[in-house]
């Protein structure tokens, strides 16, 4: 996250553990992303996305998930999450999910 935040100071950027959701279930912590307007950051492939899916299935807000893969060495992470931010429209990825790396 400091590493992201320092090539891109501007970018709005939350944790779950900060802002009290660590113990959410991810079906509450979907919700609050789409009632915030965030996409959400993710390594959780084992669940988060069959929920993000059933989400978007049931026509209710989801404005994105980015799963990044655990196997990805963090400055390439980085690299790409640079890449899908500065290369982002407002809204774009509303109820869809991407995987990283690209």
């Amino acid at each position: 996250m400091r590493g992201l935040l320092r090539r891109c100071p501007a970018l709005d950027l939350v944790r779950v553990q900060e802002i009290g959701l660590m113990e959410q279930h991810d079906t509450g912590v979907l919700e609050w992303a789409a009632n915030e307007g965030r996409i959400l950051l993710t390594h959780d492939v084992e669940t988060m996305i069959e929920f993000a899916k059933k989400r978007v299935a049931a026509g209710l807000p989801m404005p994105g998930i980015v799963e990044i893969s655990r196997d990805l060495p963090i400055g390439e992470a980085i690299m790409e999450l640079r890449f899908f931010v500065e290369c982002s429209l407002e809204g774009e990825w509303e109820g869809q999910i991407v995987f990283l790396p690209l």
